[in-house]
């Protein structure tokens, strides 16, 4: 069985949502407002080196397919095989992308042959996965920043709360933290 991990950057107040700079939120790209750390990026990297597949979200796909297939720090993304689970992208564009219909087969896919899965940036699939008890690892990088407002990664109505037990932890210059962490089951 192949290992599903999930990995985001977050607020100090659990906010998830366009760190990268996505249009359509106030804060879009809080996560320039600290100062750069290489080796928080080397941490990153090894997560791109270390996936051998690529799982996210329908919002997602439209934010990354439009920008990641440019840039060269996402080589390894662009060449993995990717699977977007949608009910609203039908034909993806981005290279080597398919379209998966429900967690179900986002189950079957860790049951299949190959290495470690990651999920990146998907909030709502996140939530799903770890509330489907699929997800083997929770990966975030707190930022040192309270925003007060945007979505989290963690849902305000959760019907059951989820373990998690804290595995790794890095803290880097600029004051981020890199967490990891696995559901106790």
């Amino acid at each position: 069985m192949r290992t599903l991990f999930s990995s985001h950057f977050v607020s100090l107040d659990g906010v998830a949502e366009a760190p990268g700079g996505e249009p359509g939120y106030q804060h879009s790209g809080w996560t320039f407002d600290v100062a750069e750390d290489p080796s928080m990026y080397k941490t990153k990297g090894r997560e791109q080196d270390e996936a051998t597949a690529f799982v996210m979200g329908g919002r997602s796909y439209d934010a990354f397919s439009q920008v990641w297939p440019k840039m060269d720090y996402f080589t390894g993304f662009n060449a993995m095989p990717k699977y977007v689970v949608s009910s609203t992208v039908t034909d993806p564009a981005w290279n080597n992308t398919s379209v998966l219909s429900s967690l179900d087969d986002v189950a079957r896919l860790k049951e299949s042959d190959g290495g470690p899965i990651i999920v990146q940036g998907s909030l709502l699939l996140t939530r799903g996965l770890l509330g489907a008890g699929l997800l083997d690892e929770l990966r975030v990088m707190v930022f040192p920043v309270i925003l007060g407002s945007g979505r989290r990664l963690y849902p305000d109505d959760a019907i059951d709360k989820v373990k998690l037990e804290l595995v790794d932890t890095t803290t880097y210059s600029n004051g981020i933290q890199s967490q990891v962490f696995r559901p106790q089951r």
